[in-house]
């Protein structure tokens, strides 16, 4: 009989498939990341316990192309800064990718609140362009000019938090404990450059960033990097906590009550 490709694999497969993610070479990206101060009560509000606010109200969006080897991939993400249990770090609110293979790993392993979308990141001389579109909405958009080169810093580590959680069957909530998952990842930049310009932020019924207003652009840089990174579960988190901002995560939060009408399936 051929072989049922939706039937097991093999544990000699499964191994083989292990030692080939675990050897990936550096993968370098290209990316334009806008840093700014924000209103402090917009900050707060966004974030779920047991994550705080930090010292200063910081608002981070990155914008990439990263050249995976056989196709190029656009990589967003739009983060406020946070902290939990003494570490400092960034909780994103919105991570768009242009390919389903990026979004369904960071998702269902990390918790990462991604979602397929549009990414540009256009470079015509010393001019700039980045921008994060859904639903026809380009919702971040960053534009300036390239000012200067910038000195590379030391490779640095940093911390993004995420929530991992499975809605309930039933739609009464969870199906387990949702928990909060630290992913650090390792970083190293060969090339950073300064970039003047602005950062113009978009109404968007389905990614309304446009609450988390520029108050004090603090920079703009366009930059090559490679990061590798790795998480782990860190506590588990009340579902009565979290369940306010299940909707951070969803175009419409009533899409996880829907099921299939019945006798469709």
């Amino acid at each position: 009989m051929a072989r049922v490709r939706y039937g097991a694999r093999t544990e000699a497969e499964i191994a083989a498939a292990r030692t080939a993610s675990s050897k990936l070479p550096d993968i370098w990206s290209t990316g334009v990341v806008a840093v700014w101060e924000s209103d402090p009560d917009a900050v707060a509000a966004v974030l779920p316990p047991p994550l705080k606010p930090t010292g200063r109200p910081l608002v981070r969006v990155n914008i990439s192309k990263v050249d995976l080897p056989g196709y190029p991939l656009g990589a967003g993400s739009f983060a406020v800064a946070a902290a939990h249990d003494g570490v400092e770090g960034w909780y994103p609110l919105v991570m768009p990718m242009t390919h389903e293979r990026a979004l369904i790993g960071g998702r269902e392993v990390f918790g990462e609140p991604k979602k397929l979308g549009e990414v540009t990141v256009e470079r015509e001389g010393l001019v700039v362009r980045a921008s994060l579109a859904r639903h026809g909405i380009a919702f971040v958009e960053v534009r300036g000019a390239v000012s200067g080169d910038l000195p590379l810093p030391e490779p640095v580590q940093k911390t993004d938090f995420y929530f991992k959680f499975l809605p309930a069957v039933d739609g009464s909530g969870f199906d387990a404990e949702p928990v909060l998952v630290h992913c650090v990842r390792n970083e190293k930049v060969r090339k950073l450059e300064r970039v003047t310009g602005d950062v113009v932020l978009r109404e968007s019924m389905y990614d309304p960033v446009a609450d988390l207003p520029v108050r004090r652009l603090v920079e703009i840089t366009l930059g090559e990097k490679t990061t590798d990174q790795r998480g782990k579960v860190v506590e588990r988190v009340s579902a009565q906590a979290l369940l306010p901002y299940i909707h951070q995560r969803y175009d419409d939060p009533q899409q996880i009550l829907d099921g299939p009408p019945e006798g469709s399936v």
